[in-house]
């Protein structure tokens, strides 16, 4: 059978849970038809959802339809509070059915439905319920369904009838000659149109009396058809949610794409599948495996996500319905507040919306949830969960911010033995778009997997704004530079640099004051137009024109949020109850009363330590904090982005060519041999004395870089006159897969280096080498890098340079005359651009070579210290 799955959605009170019931009762899937003002629905199985009548939490059941159809049926909320667990299974749906009242008519409610449905791309069947009412009017319903919701809407009450297939053909050129040529449309031509959202079949009935809804489902069961899956034999699934059972054992919710899953095989990183479940309402039978286009609830993983796709699918979209809401809470007498935090970041796989944040400084737990039921809901949940009484105080609107303009953000944290710099392009996004993060950094300059944490710390925590203190969002950001050290830099350190970077970058744009905002449509009786018409101009609404219904005006338009909470009971009010407003979240846009929110929130950004613009460097062997608008005269990478004289960004600056590079390296190299002349020795280098002579040495060749503060603070990168060559820049971008790793040893160079061998070396050189070879090769049993062992010619006589295959190892013996730093200078310098290189050596000449070849750089003594400890590790892991 196929697999299909189709959600029911609709405004509160329409009848949608009703209509389920209906479905089921009709299909066979339960005896008797439940009612929801008596309590006794099939799907309301929480005690919350009986008391108050409403549907909470999703819930699905499974049942046959003709054609060889297995259904998973999804009721979600209509109520507005719980649009994301509506939403949640948006994802997860082949069909949806959206359910219109006859007696409230097509409400703004309903409009948001279908908005969010099309913005998933989700076909609909519609069913017009309470038909049954005095004044239901079939014909204005439908007309009104074509009108409010921008769609083809067809009734399907009669389908073959002439004025049926009439309608059809209007929505395709070609479809109205094949009616004309021959009086009807195929049946397969019709189930295209509706997949395609080019047509909306409606069907009338009363849900309540079970009328009409055999009828509905006849023309589910004939106008639908079978998803388009991925084909793939690999398994692939959309993990739509997490809940938990009444014993605690963790749910994952999935929908699978491809493939199979069975029990005990793993799913996820490194975690196992317990049991399959298959819900039909709060019961459940068990499964060993699983069908494609099926809904499971699985056991056993404990780390994955809601939203996350498995197996080659994306993760979900970002939610379009989201908290507007946040309240102060408290927690009861005697009840530390940590722990309440850690118990509301459970709740958070039930309730994905629900933001819980944790103000160190005032040590308080604020939430951000979608309104007063939902905060309702939550009290109870925590009373029911962890029988804890806790009160909430008065909310506020949760406001975001974003940006206006271009900038570099730069983040440098170095204070002893640490290292870490990252550079980011910060640029506004398209409302709504969220956090997006690019890599756009040579890997040769720095390695992915450096430019894959960034994004990671980039994407991992909510970055506050500078005006406020407020989330961000709508930026897109883009790493374009950044610098890691070989010896000193740790996964931290590039936390730390991101995190600077952000705030750095945010300092210097133009920052902008987000609030959301609410889709109305406002009923009210003629007479009372005018005071409508002030109300919504005073509380910041945009509108058209009304529009007479019945006697009543109708307003549609858009306001901000934090105008209309209480206004619902004042359209009440002076209306005398005739009136109504609907209100849905439309989303986010420039705050109509900004100045006034920022002054009242009182926000210092750099004052915030926990948030820090300023940087760290190390001055005279120690940290060392530079504040964020003098980071740039100090930062180690140059400039990446490009600024006219008035701060305005011209693109990508220009990138130094290879060749350039190559002749600095040499330059610095041959500044170094001097020096060692005058001296009469070559002193041992550190890594810090080859990173300087080498970034003088690029230095020279990558022009002087300047920065101009004014009231935006924007970065000026001087090009000497050239104007930037933004094509070639973008030739830069990182679009190919890692380089082949290749590690090159100067063996001779590592055993002086290591006291066992030195000691060993004293009695027999070729002992001491075979112990070497011995080691590496094992060490290389460890690592995903290529080995070469490079010993110089006067050691062995050897006519060429051909490496000789060892086990895992490729060894070379220089040719006569050569010695081993020539010949790993020569292939750094012909590779480098080939290969992910990195070079043993304590050799201060060679040193400056790798470094300036772009090649990465370890000591001999740090590589046999790397070497020990990777084997011990190694037998602990085997001991294990």
């Amino acid at each position: 059978m196929t697999d299909i799955t189709i959600g029911i959605l609709a405004h509160v009170d329409a009848g949608k849970t009703t209509l389920c019931e209906s479905i089921l009762f009709d299909t066979g899937a339960i005896r008797s038809m439940g009612r929801v003002d008596k309590g006794d629905s099939f799907f309301d199985t929480d005690e919350m959802e009986r008391e108050r009548g409403i549907t909470i939490f999703s819930k699905q059941a499974v049942f046959e339809l003709p054609g060889d159809f297995r259904v998973t049926l999804m009721d979600t909320p209509g109520h507005a509070d719980f649009s994301p667990e509506a939403e949640r299974t948006l994802w997860v749906l082949d069909y949806a059915v959206l359910v219109i009242s006859a007696a409230d008519g097509v409400s703004g409610r309903s409009r948001a439905l279908f908005d969010l449905l099309s913005s998933y791309n989700v076909p609909v069947f519609t069913f017009v319920n309470k038909m049954d009412q005095p004044g239901s009017d079939r014909t204005g319903l439908l007309l009104s369904l074509k009108e409010k919701l921008d769609g083809m809407y067809v009734d399907f009450t009669e389908p073959g009838s002439e004025s049926f297939f009439e309608d059809i053909a209007v929505a395709d050129e070609a479809l109205m000659e094949e009616y004309l040529s021959t009086g009807s449309v195929e049946k397969d031509r019709i189930k295209k149109l509706i997949k395609e959202r080019r047509i909306f079949p409606v069907c009338f009935g009363s849900a309540l009396r079970n009328d009409g809804v055999n009828e509905f489902l006849r023309v589910i069961s004939e106008y639908m058809e079978a998803p388009d899956l991925p084909g793939r034999n690999e398994f692939s699934a959309r993990v739509f949610k997490i809940t938990r059972d009444e014993k605690g054992a963790r749910l994952t919710h999935i929908k699978v794409m491809s493939g199979h899953l069975g029990v005990r095989e793993p799913f996820g990183e490194d975690e196992k599948v317990t049991e399959i479940r298959v819900y039909s309402g709060d019961r459940y039978d068990t499964a060993n495996d699983t069908s494609v286009g099926g809904i499971y609830a699985i056991t056993g993983p404990q780390k994955i996500k809601g939203g996350t796709g498995i197996g080659g699918e994306e993760n979900a979209p970002g939610a379009c319905m989201t908290p507007v809401m946040t309240y102060r809470l408290n927690p009861p007498q005697g009840t530390d507040p940590l722990s309440m935090m850690k118990k509301l970041e459970e709740l958070t796989e039930l309730m994905p919306e629900l933001q819980a944040i944790w103000d160190e400084e005032l040590r308080e737990i604020h939430v951000s949830i979608m309104g007063s039921v939902q905060l309702e809901i939550l009290t109870k949940l925590i009373k029911e969960k962890y029988d804890e009484d806790v009160t909430f105080g008065a909310g506020r609107i949760v406001y975001k911010e974003t940006i206006a303009d271009i900038v570099e953000g730069v983040g440098h944290f170095e204070p002893l033995r640490h290292y870490a710099e990252v550079h980011l392009k910060l640029e506004p996004a398209e409302r709504g778009s969220g956090i997006t993060v690019e890599l756009d950094t040579p890997v040769d300059e720095l390695a992915l997997n450096w430019q894959r944490l960034i994004e990671t710390h980039l994407l991992e925590r909510r970055h506050r704004g500078v005006l406020t203190g407020s989330v961000i969002t709508d930026i897109k950001f883009t790493v374009i530079g950044g610098k890691a050290h070989l010896k000193h830099t740790m996964g931290g350190d590039f936390r730390q640099a991101t995190y600077r970077a952000v705030r750095q970058g945010l300092m210097q744009a133009g920052s902008v004051l987000l609030e959301p905002y609410y889709d109305l449509e406002l009923t009210v009786p003629e007479d009372c137009i005018g005071r409508a018409m002030t109300d919504l101009d005073k509380n910041g609404a945009v509108f058209s024109p009304p529009v007479s219904e019945g006697g009543f005006a109708v307003l549609r338009g858009k306001a901000p949020a934090a105008c209309m909470q209480d206004y619902p009971t004042a359209v009440a009010a002076y209306t005398g109850g005739r009136g109504s407003i609907s209100l849905s979240f439309s989303g986010y846009d420039i705050c109509h009363n900004a100045e006034e929110v920022i002054e009242a929130m009182g926000y210092d950004p750099e004052s915030d330590l926990r948030n820090t613009p300023d940087s760290v460097f190390c001055s005279h062997g120690a940290g060392t904090v530079v504040p964020w608008d003098q980071v740039f005269e100090h930062m180690h990478v140059p400039a990446k982005l490009s600024f006219d004289e008035n701060g305005e960004y011209l693109g990508m600056a220009e990138v130094d060519e290879a060749a350039e590079l190559m002749e600095a390296a040499k330059k610095a190299r041959s500044e170094h041999l001097s020096r060692v002349a005058a001296a009469g020795s070559a002193p041992a280098m550190g890594y810090e004395e080859v990173d300087r002579i080498v970034y003088q040495a690029q230095g020279a060749n990558a022009g002087s870089s300047n920065r101009k503060k004014d009231a935006g603070w924007k970065g000026i990168r001087r090009n000497a006159g050239k104007e930037t060559d933004v094509n070639r820049a973008k030739t830069r971008v990182f679009d190919k897969p890692a380089l082949e790793k290749r590690m090159l040893i100067d063996g001779y160079n590592l055993i002086y280096a290591t006291p066992d061998l030195k000691e060993l070396a004293k009695e027999n050189i070729d002992s001491a080498r075979l112990a070497l070879i011995d080691m590496v090769s094992n060490y290389g049993g460890l690592t995903d890098a290529k080995i070469t062992l490079v010993f110089d010619a006067y050691r062995v006589d050897r006519p060429k340079s051909e490496p000789v295959r060892h086990h895992n190892l490729d060894i070379v013996y220089t040719q006569r005359a050569q010695s081993a730093d020539a010949y790993i200078e020569k292939y750094t310098h012909e590779n480098s651009s080939r290969y992910d290189i990195t070079v043993v050596t304590s050799d201060g000449l060679e040193q400056i070579s790798v470094r300036g070849a772009g090649c990465r750089l370890i000591s001999s003594t740090d590589f046999q210290l790397e070497m020990k400890k990777a084997m011990e590790s190694a037998g602990k892991y085997m001991g294990a």
